[in-house]
């Protein structure tokens, strides 16, 4: 498979990057970012493939400029950058990486919680700056029996609801529609989740339908006690909404891994002592990335050796 070109469309791991250099040939278009159109149309007869991630997916307009274009290999589980519709349309494939990334994104769930509940953040500096000898730190809020609802109870939703179940949490949910086998409450509209819970976590998919499904009503509703924690996707909350909301002591808390504009966080959050901010690494570890990795090259040699895909989107 030496000969089929791929285009990694940014840098996101070197044993991906090293792993698809043995197999294929391998197209770096971060390298020619002064000159990527020349590139493209230079090398658009040669790519057959493209590798995409949760920052640099496979637009319509890149698409469109490689004809031979079959197959859309993503390195996330997330699709809201991939042109599906006009990928669909061309008769292209896609596929991501489900499943080996869900136990990490909810252990991150769990950790963002008790960091913002109980300030493991601020502690951690109160230390660091010496203060802890001028007197204790303040009091926090424990997690254990916290009402806990989850936006979307997929393969991830679902792990979370398991890990804070263990912490003795009454659990909701709210979903397009009820899932069968589970003793959660289902509630059908979301603002009867957030008026019954103390801590929001997001943890759907991102679709026009998701896209900001947590604006001011929904924090108003949640009240100024409650938390909102977001492994999802940032656009699924508005962003202005929430910081006002934070800084006005309508809302509680929040802890994040994503943002609207990353990796533009917004000014007013960084001085905040009960927000907790990540850098999207929600599935960092070596060993789950790793794991990613592998699931993309083998969606694309499965795809080119005439095999089912080993997760197939499209």
């Amino acid at each position: 498979m030496e000969s089929i070109g791929v285009l990694m469309t940014c840098p996101m791991s070197n044993y991906l990057e090293e792993e698809l250099e043995k197999k294929f040939k391998l197209f770096k278009i971060w390298k020619h970012t002064d000159q990527k159109d020349q590139f493209l149309k230079e090398n658009s007869q040669s790519i057959r493939a493209i590798v995409g991630n949760a920052a640099v997916g496979a637009s319509s307009e890149l698409i469109d400029s490689l004809p031979k274009l079959e197959i859309v290999s993503s390195y996330s589980v997330g699709l809201d950058k991939i042109d599906l519709n006009k990928c669909k349309e061309k008769g292209i494939r896609v596929s991501n990486t489900p499943d080996v990334l869900t136990d990490d994104v909810a252990d991150l769930a769990i950790a963002l919680i008790l960091s913002t509940l109980r300030r493991i953040c601020e502690s951690d500096r109160y230390v660091r700056n010496g203060l802890w000898k001028k007197g204790d730190f303040k009091l926090s809020t424990k997690f254990t029996g916290k009402s806990v609802g989850i936006i979307g109870l997929g393969r991830i939703g679902a792990a979370i609801a398991e890990r804070a179940a263990a912490f003795d949490c009454p659990i909701s949910y709210f979903s397009r529609s009820e899932k069968p086998n589970t003793n959660y409450k289902y509630y059908s509209n979301i603002l009867d989740l957030a008026a019954n819970c103390q801590i929001l976590v997001v943890a759907c998919a991102l679709t026009e339908e998701t896209r900001h499904i947590v604006n001011r009503q929904v924090i108003d509703a949640l009240g100024p006690k409650g938390v909102v924690i977001n492994i999802g996707r940032g656009p699924h909350i508005d962003e202005p909404e929430l910081v006002s909301a934070l800084v006005e002591g309508r809302l509680g808390g929040a802890g994040l891994d994503v943002y609207e504009n990353e990796p533009e966080v917004p000014e007013e959050l960084l001085g905040l002592d009960n927000v907790v901010l990540l850098p999207h690494v929600g599935s960092g570890t070596f060993e789950t990335r790793n794991a990613m990795a592998d699931l993309v090259i083998g969606n694309l040699e499965a795809y080119f050796s005439n095999k089912p895909l080993l997760t197939p989107v499209v």
